[in-house]
């Protein structure tokens, strides 16, 4: 069945599944086959057409555990999926108390599903198809408190350092995720210069110093032109920086443009999550691991249990046991392949990624919250952080909202972080498109 929400896109509901829809929205349900609906609502309750003239629901003393298919709720436990498309946190907060203490409300995606639903973040794609490479800047209106952590073993970076709590910089203006090995770090100069040309950056008397983190991720052996002259990262850079808007494309652009993971294509993704507090938590990912982000046979995505909707597919969890005990690479076979002779996987790989958050952290709370950000990596690629890869999560605050209770907010919002990344590298890989040229196949066309 389809139900169609009042300025929302079209929730497709799957047997078994539970949709709530907020209360005072308009919505449609449709179906192209006849199906059997159980309706929830209070007894007297118009339900259909004009509330003066529409019947009103009968009421009925049976248990919800009678009907077949549908399995009862309660606290710390839901349904398969319980979808909530349109519920502003403004009507979060009008929400029946019992919802909130059984966790039906506790997060959902931001109208854009992207980490711009964070106010005042802005992202930026730059690639060449021939390249196979490209850039992805985020930056915002007003500089930002930010923080880094990494747990791959092979990273590439820039002016991390200043990003540790105990250093003196409070905040940066941008921070760039790359291809191009070490040459991407380059980038990260083309934002310097773009900032600088608009008189940002930090202040020093009369000069002004743009302060641009940066790291990059292994796309050099992905079949594409790399025989250049002059490094093109710089310019790369620049374009990416002045192309930031609140709505940015997801799979192969920016610094998802030559990814690759263990079996398919990788990509660029994003997702985002509004709590009952309405903070907001995003995602940006460029996905380059070493692992495999689906199960063997290429359909199920290991994230596929904290996906919501179908905003990867919808297939769900892989129904089999015993996953994980026999890993295999296409992209190594590949690479070899190219370089016509044997690959070591050291440097080879990498997945990269931001969080935002429009709560006001500190850098010793930014850098919680890219650390516990990690565990989305590791819930959505397998195996993840392997002496090979330079997984790394930086975590941006716009401090915007203060929040009531920064200690306890602050474990929910590292959790909804890591939901969030597990989601977008998911969503990387299931946007990704073909090119002229690709080493591995898209995950679509598997």
């Amino acid at each position: 069945m389809v139900m169609d929400i009042e300025g929302q896109a079209p929730q497709t509901v799957r047997t078994g599944e539970l949709f709530v829809v907020p209360k005072g929205i308009s919505h449609r349900p449709r179906a192209e086959q006849e199906c059997k609906v159980l309706l929830i609502e209070p007894k007297g309750e118009p339900n259909s057409g004009d509330p003066e003239t529409a019947a009103p629901s009968r009421g009925s003393d049976a248990a919800l555990s009678s009907f077949p298919g549908l399995r009862p709720f309660g606290l710390g436990t839901l349904p398969r999926r319980v979808s909530m498309t349109g519920l502003t946190p403004r009507r979060r907060q009008r929400a029946p108390a019992r919802f909130m203490q059984e966790g039906l409300l506790t997060m959902l995606p931001g109208p854009r599903n992207l980490i711009t639903d964070v106010p005042g973040i802005l992202v930026g794609n730059a690639q060449d198809a021939a390249l196979k490479s490209g850039t992805t800047v985020l930056t915002a209106d007003k500089p930002f408190t930010a923080s880094v952590h990494v747990m791959g073993g092979a990273p590439g970076t820039r002016e991390t350092d200043l990003l540790a709590p105990d250093k003196s910089v409070a905040k940066i203006d941008a921070l760039v995720l790359s291809g191009g090995s070490a040459f991407g770090l380059d980038a990260c100069s083309g934002v310097m210069d773009a900032l600088h040309s608009q008189g940002r950056g930090f202040p020093v008397g009369p000069a002004r110093v743009p302060l641009v983190p940066g790291a990059i991720l292994f796309d050099l052996l992905n079949g594409g032109q790399k025989d250049w002259d002059d490094n093109p990262y710089r310019a790369l850079g620049r374009a990416a920086f002045e192309a930031a808007a609140d709505t940015f494309d997801l799979g192969t652009y920016g610094a998802g443009t030559g990814a690759l993971t263990a079996m398919v294509k990788g990509g660029l993704g994003s997702a985002s999550l509004v709590l009952n507090s309405g903070v907001t938590v995003g995602a940006l990912v460029a996905a380059n691991p070493l692992g495999a982000v689906t199960t063997p046979g290429e359909r199920h995505f290991w994230a596929a249990p904290f996906e919501i909707g179908d905003e990867f597919g919808g297939l769900g969890p892989d129904p089999s046991a015993g996953l994980g005990r026999s890993p295999e690479s296409r992209k190594l076979a590949a690479m070899q392949k190219l370089g016509g002779a044997p690959m070591p996987q050291e440097r080879a790989n990498t997945t990269i990624a931001i969080i935002a958050t429009d709560a006001a952290l500190s850098k010793a709370q930014c850098q919680r919250l890219a650390t516990t950000a990690h565990d989305g990596i590791g819930r959505a690629i397998v195996p993840a952080h392997a002496p090979g890869d330079g997984d790394l999560v930086f975590a941006a605050s716009t401090g915007t909202r203060a929040p009531e209770n920064p200690d306890a907010e602050l474990g929910l919002l590292c959790h909804a972080a890591a939901l969030c990344l597990s989601r977008a590298i998911a969503r990387a890989i299931s946007h990704a498109r073909p090119e002229p040229g690709d080493l591995l196949p898209c995950w679509a066309a598997v």
